[in-house]
C-alpha cells in the first residue's frame, strides 16, 4: 500500500471535476437562456427552462458524489443511484479496468458484479494506484 492512509476515501478526479463544471455550465447557459429568452417566451418557458437546467446540473453533480468508503468492517459503494455495503469478506476479487471496464468491478461471493465508479480508468496512473490499493485492503481483510 501506499503512504496514504489505506482506508482514505476513493474518489474520481478527473470525472468529478468535468462533471461538477458541466453542471456549473448547465446552469449558467439554461439558467441565463431562460432569464433573457427571446420575447416569445412566456413565464412558463422560462419556468421549464430554468428547472431542465436545474435538473440537468443536479445528475451531474450527483456523478461527482460517487465513492467509496473504507473501513475496518467493510465497503460502503455510493454509485450514481444507489448505495451498497459490504463486509470485506463478501468481496471475492477486484478485477481493474478489465475488459475496458471505466472502473473497477468487484466480484461479489453472491455471484453479482459491483461497479465501484469512485475508481475511475479516466484518472490514469491515480486510478491504477487507488485499484491496487482497493485490492490490497481486500486481500488484507481476507487473511
Amino acid at each position: 500500500m501506499s503512504d496514504r492512509d489505506p482506508y482514505a476515501v476513493f474518489r474520481p478526479r478527473r470525472g468529478a471535476l468535468v462533471a461538477r463544471l458541466s453542471a456549473l455550465a448547465v446552469l449558467a447557459v439554461f439558467g441565463g437562456l431562460a432569464l433573457v429568452a427571446p420575447g416569445g417566451w412566456g413565464l412558463p418557458d422560462r419556468v421549464l427552462t430554468g428547472l431542465f437546467a436545474v435538473l440537468v446540473a443536479a445528475g451531474l453533480w450527483r456523478f461527482g458524489m460517487v465513492r467509496a468508503v473504507p473501513t475496518a468492517a467493510g465497503l460502503r459503494v455510493v454509485n450514481l443511484v444507489y448505495g451498497r455495503e459490504l463486509e470485506w469478506a463478501e468481496i471475492l476479487r477486484v478485477n481493474t479496468f478489465t475488459g475496458g471496464s471505466p472502473w473497477v468491478v468487484l466480484e461479489l461471493s453472491d455471484t453479482d458484479d459491483l461497479a465501484v465508479m469512485g475508481i475511475q480508468r479516466a484518472d490514469g496512473e491515480f486510478g491504477r494506484r487507488e485499484a491496487a490499493r482497493l485490492a490490497a485492503l481486500v486481500q488484507h481483510h481476507s487473511t
